[in-house]
């Protein structure tokens, strides 16, 4: 089940694996991972566009079955035969009371947003540890930080993801890798867009919680990804759970006291 890979690089590039790469957050860190100069295998359901001028290959399939896994590894290792990153992006929403959460959903939740991270940490993660040496980030959320009304299944995943990110931390930590997760607070993307269309929020819930007053961009997201894949620019960085939110799970205030302070 667990193949040991015989370590024979094909390129000398940094290769970074990107999943949910064909829009949104994992789109826009692709094309910062290439100008950047990295190699890219892109994985997503859907094809993912290509970055201009990128040596980069699209890969599609659920990363939630273990099969597909095995094989998206097995076609990165043959192209680059090497992997300095891995970027675990996709993941689903799901908004629903907890007691109207059926345990097919709440199990699909878990599946994607956790179980398909855990394969490619596993998989991935045995390549950089035989190299010595690689990063892998987890995107969490804010809502793997603090607990968030109708999001029993997504929060839960979220949660355990922080811990999966603190846990292999621990055990790679010494062996040349690192694991990080980002935690973006609300960020405008097709997520996004779907999830207000249900008419659970509204742009002013957010930009009235939010202490930057403001949605995050791609961009923002991206960005931290960029920081925590980079050795050069986080080399003792392990364990971390960066909040990117605009302040969100830092601020305990009462909407009408915030809203006064985003007038001034």
């Amino acid at each position: 089940m667990c193949q040991a890979w015989s370590m024979n690089p094909l390129t000398s590039k940094r290769v970074t694996v990107i999943t949910g790469a064909a829009q949104g957050i994992g789109r826009r860190a692709a094309e910062l991972c290439a100008e950047r100069g990295d190699a890219l295998a892109l994985l997503d359901l859907q094809a993912s566009p290509l970055p201009a001028g990128a040596d980069a290959i699209s890969l599609e399939g659920d990363l939630s079955d273990e099969g597909v896994v095995l094989a998206h590894t097995q076609a990165i290792m043959q192209r680059w035969g090497r992997v300095d990153a891995l970027v675990n992006n996709a993941g689903i929403s799901f908004i629903t009371p907890a007691e109207d959460t059926t345990a097919t959903n709440f199990k699909r939740v878990l599946d994607v947003n956790l179980t398909a991270p855990f394969l490619l940490c596993r998989e991935l993660g045995k390549v950089m540890l035989s190299q010595r040496g690689g990063s892998i980030v987890n995107v969490a959320s804010v809502a793997g930080l603090l607990g968030i009304i109708d999001r029993a299944a997504y929060n839960a995943s979220k949660h355990g993801l922080i811990g999966l990110t603190r846990t292999l931390a621990a055990e790679w930590g010494a062996r040349g890798v690192r694991v990080n997760a980002v935690c973006p607070g609300w960020v405008k993307t097709e997520m996004d867009i779907h999830d207000m269309g249900s008419g659970a929020y509204t742009d002013a819930d957010i930009k009235g919680r939010v202490p930057m007053g403001r949605f995050a961009s791609p961009d923002d997201i991206a960005r931290a990804i960029l920081y925590l894949t980079d050795p050069a620019q986080s080399p003792f960085v392990n364990g971390v759970s960066l909040s990117v939110d605009g302040g969100w799970a830092s601020d305990g205030s009462w909407e009408q006291l915030r809203r006064g302070k985003q007038a001034l």
